[in-house]
């Protein structure tokens, strides 16, 4: 029997330049995850997990569950990725024994929130058929094949960041210069030490469920007809994120602060924020901390003082139905 875990992220700094050919600086954490068992079987089967299964208590249990975890459940995502890696392995002349299994998901990550739910899922999954066929495939192609199980297989515009943090795990500075994409194929990516992080929290709320598709498209085609406010911001967001970087190593936390606030501000101009979206970062810094995207929208992630601030945060988020917890970054 093979476990496997794969954790949820928020993108600190320089979200969403990933996907273009920008700099981020994410990390992974416990709070949330999905869990993968795999075991040798006569059949290969991927088993539904609760959210696959089309029966709820009443109208109201239907309404709250899809709300949280959107409409589309795992063995799609799971199913994709099977056929990506034995694509991968056979572009590669790698042979995959011949041995059937049994794969069972379950996960805990809210989904459509901008958290990498869906990507957990395709990492924990991919980690345990790696295990499971002896697979030896370095972490940034593990990483590249979570992406392309989304892009090329489900035609979900999306970038490096979620399967890059969530494959290495910890605190991740990315560089996706477009150099080393062209050359290789991945980026350069560096394991930070979590500890040189300020205290950091992170909010969510379930009833924003845009899904990064949304986003996406309308910036990436933006981006690809050389929209100069586009370009400009992509390449002003990779700043901050190497600029974090140094603030951390530096321990400079108040101009880090700055970065953070600025990466969202920057997002606004540039995009129409929904309003719960944005009642959600203007009650997080009315508390005094500071607010980002997590990701495309449904979470924050951002710092604070001490825990009279934190008390402060709490307490005004959950006026307006918002969760806040302190990440537990997974080393």
């Amino acid at each position: 029997m093979i476990e496997t875990y794969g954790y949820a992220r928020a993108g600190f700094l320089g979200n969403p330049s990933d996907g273009y050919f920008g700099k981020t600086l994410s990390f992974a954490m416990s709070n949330f995850r999905a869990r993968v068992l795999c075991y040798p079987s006569a059949r290969l089967e991927i088993k539904p997990s609760k959210v696959d299964l089309p029966v709820f208590e009443n109208l109201e249990d239907l309404y709250r569950i899809t709300r949280w975890r959107g409409y589309y459940g795992g063995i799609r995502i799971i199913q994709a990725l099977i056929v990506r890696l034995v694509d991968h392995c056979r572009e590669h002349d790698i042979e995959l024994p011949d041995r059937n299994f049994t794969l069972e998901y379950e996960s805990n990550v809210p989904q459509r929130l901008g958290l990498g739910g869906s990507s957990a899922i395709i990492t924990a999954s991919l980690r345990a058929i790696c295990q499971f066929h002896e697979l030896d495939i370095p972490l940034a192609i593990q990483a590249n094949i979570a992406l392309e199980t989304e892009t090329r297989e489900l035609q979900v515009p999306a970038g490096l960041q979620d399967r890059v943090v969530q494959a290495y795990q910890g605190l991740v500075y990315m560089d996706f210069a477009k150099r080393l994409m062209d050359e290789r194929g991945y980026g350069e990516y560096e394991h930070m030490n979590p500890a040189l992080l300020p205290n950091v929290y992170v909010a969510y709320r379930t009833s924003l469920s845009e899904g990064t598709e949304v986003f996406h498209s309308n910036l990436r085609e933006r981006w690809r007809r050389g929209d100069p406010e586009v370009v400009g911001a992509m390449e002003t967001w990779a700043g901050y994120a190497a600029e974090g970087r140094a603030c951390l190593l530096e321990r400079n936390y108040d101009r880090l602060n700055q970065l953070v606030d600025a990466n969202f501000d920057l997002r606004a101009k540039i995009y129409n924020i929904d309003p719960g979206n944005l009642e959600m970062v203007k009650t997080a810094r009315a508390a005094g901390a500071t607010a980002n995207f997590a990701g495309s929208g449904g979470a924050i992630v951002g710092t604070y003082t001490d825990e009279g601030m934190f008390a402060r945060l709490t307490e005004k988020m959950k006026g307006i139905g918002i969760a806040v917890i302190k990440p537990k970054i997974v080393r």
